[in-house]
């Protein structure tokens, strides 16, 4: 659902002025904050000011939204109390799944009405957080700590490669369509593994399938940060990108104990 939400492309950049001052790259030559790097070529400098600025904030939410998912999914996995009483309850799985779910279309309606947006968005991660946690119960320690962090090195480096692209004039715009077709058919798919549990290899097949497409979002929804959301789209993009974090780290986690098994 949320991928049909996602910004218009034409919105959050204006356009930069040509003059007879300096180029855009002299009027970045050795920047002296972060502010002074150049996002995307032709971006004038208070607008690459304005859109730093919507970036930091959205990481800064991101950051927050994962320091709450690790301590709600620790209690669980390591309260015995708890996590019996999460896996064993199916209707309170059904229910945290369903809330999850429904809890996207208020952070939807309500993203720019400050301060209804951010405690919309604590609830929903608090209640993602706790499908996380029980999802993590299923797994070995060892392996839920290697998905942790083979996560964070291909979520940083992905990151670092879309930063570098646009400042080079790329756009993945053209992701959106292809990605939002495989997101559909990967629905179907898990809708249809419900009824007929696939075997080891079609779960691998699956599982490294699902790291791909949601690799691939990562991207996408990174340079939609730097080029396409408003300004005052921050929790949008925080829900989207810590999405695309959260479902690579399952899928990740579903492959490495394929393998393992």
């Amino acid at each position: 659902m949320q991928r049909s939400l996602s910004a218009d492309s034409s919105e959050g950049l204006l356009p930069h002025k040509q003059d007879a001052g300096p180029s855009t790259s002299q009027t970045y030559r050795d920047p002296e904050s972060l502010e002074d790097v150049p996002l995307v070529p032709g971006l004038n400098k208070l607008d690459n000011m304005l859109r730093w600025g919507f970036i930091k904030k959205v990481y800064g939410i991101i950051s927050a939204q994962m320091v709450l998912t690790v301590v709600v999914a620790s209690v669980i996995i390591f309260n015995e109390p708890v996590q019996h009483f999460v896996t064993s309850s199916a209707p309170f799985q059904i229910s945290v799944f369903a809330f999850s779910f429904l809890g996207l279309i208020p952070l939807y309606f309500y993203q720019r009405k400050h301060p209804v947006n951010l405690i919309l968005l604590g609830v929903w991660t608090a209640l993602l957080s706790v499908s996380v946690g029980t999802t993590c119960t299923f797994y070995q320690p060892l392996v839920v700590l290697e998905a942790l962090a083979l996560t964070a090195a291909i979520v940083v480096a992905l990151t670092v490669y879309t930063f570098n692209a646009a400042r080079k004039g790329a756009n993945f715009s053209f992701l959106g369509p292809m990605l939002f077709g495989c997101l559909m058919a990967f629905m179907v798919w898990s809708v249809f593994q419900i009824f007929l549990p696939p075997g080891p290899v079609q779960n691998t097949i699956f599982s490294l399938l699902g790291s791909i497409l949601f690799s691939a979002y990562i991207v996408y929804d990174t340079d939609n940060l730097i080029q396409r959301f408003d300004l005052d789209q921050y929790i949008w993009a925080s829900v989207a990108l810590y999405l695309d974090i959260i479902n690579l780290f399952l899928k990740i986690l579903q492959l490495l104990n394929g393998r393992r098994d």
